[in-house]
């Protein structure tokens, strides 16, 4: 299984915004693509305008298709025009993959 770690800097004021995406919009549609939702989490303490989010995949593959295959979707086309109309939710986006430890606990809990 890989795991990919994405973190969502959202722009001046959008941290509502880009939550509400999600909450509202991204979850359904990451569902209909098969991608696996680990969690979401924001900071406690430090930088409030951070969002960071972990997906599980079964392979490289996989992952590169449900992304081409979420990009592509009418209603996730939609979907962020309708959210980026007073600008962009984010300012930046950074993501890495990972492979879990042979001692880690829970490699395959999603």
């Amino acid at each position: 299984m890989i795991y990919e770690y994405r973190l969502y800097i959202a722009a001046p004021g959008r941290m509502p915004d880009l939550n509400a995406l999600f909450r509202d919009d991204a979850m359904r549609i990451f569902k209909k693509h098969g991608m696996k939702v680990v969690g979401f989490w924001t900071p406690m303490v430090g930088n409030a305008h951070e969002l960071h989010y972990i997906l599980a995949w079964d392979s490289l593959a996989a992952m590169e298709k449900a992304w081409k295959s979420m990009r592509a979707d009418e209603e996730w086309i939609a979907v962020r025009k309708r959210t980026e109309a007073n600008g962009s939710l984010v300012t930046d986006v950074r993501n890495q993959l990972w492979n879990a430890t042979d001692y880690s606990p829970t490699p395959n809990a999603v």
